[in-house]
């Protein structure tokens, strides 16, 4: 036997009835942003990466999407000062 259920998140929160985290998650997305922000070189990423750790697997998922995401736009802004 195998069941399908189509949902969108919110509805299968709401069928499990957990609660919608969605504020706490933008508000710890926003922190970890300001921090790799105000990261001055590899290490202070890699202090980061510790303190980011302990939140298992999702933690160091999101970290690494961090990384790519900041070196997507420092090499956007090089490509960008190239041109001119």
């Amino acid at each position: 036997m195998n069941i399908e259920i189509d949902c969108s998140p919110e509805e299968a929160r709401a069928l499990l009835g957990l609660p919608d985290v969605t504020k706490a998650n933008e508000a710890y997305v926003e922190k970890v942003t300001n921090l790799m922000n105000g990261a001055g070189g590899i290490d202070q990423l890699q202090e980061l990466g510790k303190q980011i750790a302990p939140m298992g697997q999702m933690g160091l998922q999101l970290f690494q999407q961090l990384i790519e995401t900041g070196a997507k736009a420092a090499m956007s802004g090089l490509n960008k000062t190239d041109k001119k």
